[in-house]
């Protein structure tokens, strides 16, 4: 139940950074790439503040594979995800983000061998289904923009890869914090190449930030704790829950209200899951 309560907690922390994210650069009007240095700045500051204070500067003596992949695939998520994030609805893009994460952690269990039961690709089968469902066109569809899902699957892929790095991590917290402090020197390598970025409305960094400290910072720390506690199957499905979740915040803080078809894919989402949790 611990483990249980520990993983919906994390779901809707990642659902928060849909809608929060939304707000900043569609809603406010922010560049994605300042969006990012935000984000990742105001992680880093958090846990590495954190890590300092409970545990000390020798336990950021992390392997350097570990850390750089946790760079590499971190800023490629914050990069597709920034972008998309102004293209897209919350719930559609949390839904095309999480069901590219899924593949992505279904093939790295495939590669390592991880034993699939016969429940959880049936589970896992049933709730993508009901991510193609709210994805089909349709009067009650959503509008979908190819390259805002296109920037959304490359999102996908990076955290699905991050996620997968995360199961070899011993000090969560402190690889939490230099995948985004590293992560923020490339958002800033972005931020410059882009030129003189600096439109929008002054409340978007608050969402930003937001993003960056709790739902983001605190949230991929504790993601990565419960991760060698979860089969990498699991927590792809487990994850199948966040556009829900995100389309419901969308509705609330967004107008962006789900129609029908976001209930009929909901019910095959969360019975997915609930099939994917059986032993047998």
């Amino acid at each position: 139940m611990r483990l249980f309560l520990l993983v919906s907690l994390v779901m809707v922390a990642f659902a928060a950074n849909s809608v929060l994210n939304r707000m900043a650069v569609f809603g406010a009007g922010l560049d994605p790439e300042w969006v990012a240095v935000l984000r990742l700045g105001a992680g880093a500051v958090v846990l590495l503040g954190l890590t300092l204070a409970l545990q000390g500067a020798q336990s950021l003596r992390i392997s350097p594979k570990i850390v750089l992949v946790g760079m590499a695939t971190l800023f490629l998520y914050i990069y597709g995800f920034s972008i998309a994030s102004g293209l897209i609805d919350a719930g559609v893009g949390a839904l095309v983000l999480f069901g590219s994460v899924q593949i992505t952690m279904f093939v790295g269990a495939w590669i390592t061998r991880e034993r699939l039961t016969r429940w959880r690709l049936i589970g896992a089968a049933l709730a993508f289904a009901g991510l193609v469902t709210l994805l089909l066109p349709g009067s009650s569809g959503a509008h979908i923009d190819p390259p805002g899902v296109g920037l959304m699957v490359l999102g996908g892929i990076g955290w699905g890869l991050y996620s997968l790095n995360g199961r070899g991590v011993r000090d969560p917290l402190a690889a939490s914090a230099l995948n985004f402090t590293l992560a923020l020197v490339l958002a800033l390598g972005w931020l410059a190449a882009s030129g003189d970025p600096g439109q929008g409305q002054a409340w978007g960094i608050w969402p930003a930030l937001a993003s960056g400290a709790i739902t983001s910072g605190l949230g991929y720390a504790l993601w990565y704790r419960v991760l060698p506690q979860v089969p990498a199957s699991l927590a792809a499905i487990a994850q199948l829950s966040v556009p829900l979740i995100a389309a419901l915040g969308g509705a609330l803080l967004l107008a962006e209200v789900p129609g029908p078809r976001f209930w009929i894919s909901a019910t095959l989402v969360l019975g997915g899951i609930a099939l994917s949790l059986k032993k047998s």
